[in-house]
């Protein structure tokens, strides 16, 4: 049996493996050609398992373990503005 410390530490590991989904809100993606840049650069990242941009939204999707400042720093540097990274929520949530 295990203990209820044990119990949470698996689940924090599987949490922790999962990573998170986010959306993230950018000013001035103008084309395919930058969203598709943006992607690129994203994905480069250890921690990032998958990234994808909207650039008639201006958003892009991102599955990550990593937490938001590196995210916004790599975009940033980039020359977009980041406005704002949100949770991407499921049509069940």
């Amino acid at each position: 049996m295990y203990s209820v410390k044990q119990a949470l530490a698996y689940f924090a590991v599987l949490w922790y493996d999962i990573g998170m989904k986010l959306v993230i809100e950018v000013d001035d993606l103008c084309c395919e050609k930058c969203a598709t840049r943006a992607e690129r650069e994203l994905m480069l990242m250890d921690g990032v398992s998958a990234a994808r941009s909207v650039y008639e939204k201006n958003i892009i999707l991102v599955e990550t373990t990593l937490p938001e400042a590196p995210l916004r720093e790599c975009l940033e540097e980039m020359g977009l503005q980041v406005t704002k990274i949100r949770p991407r929520k499921g049509i069940f949530g």
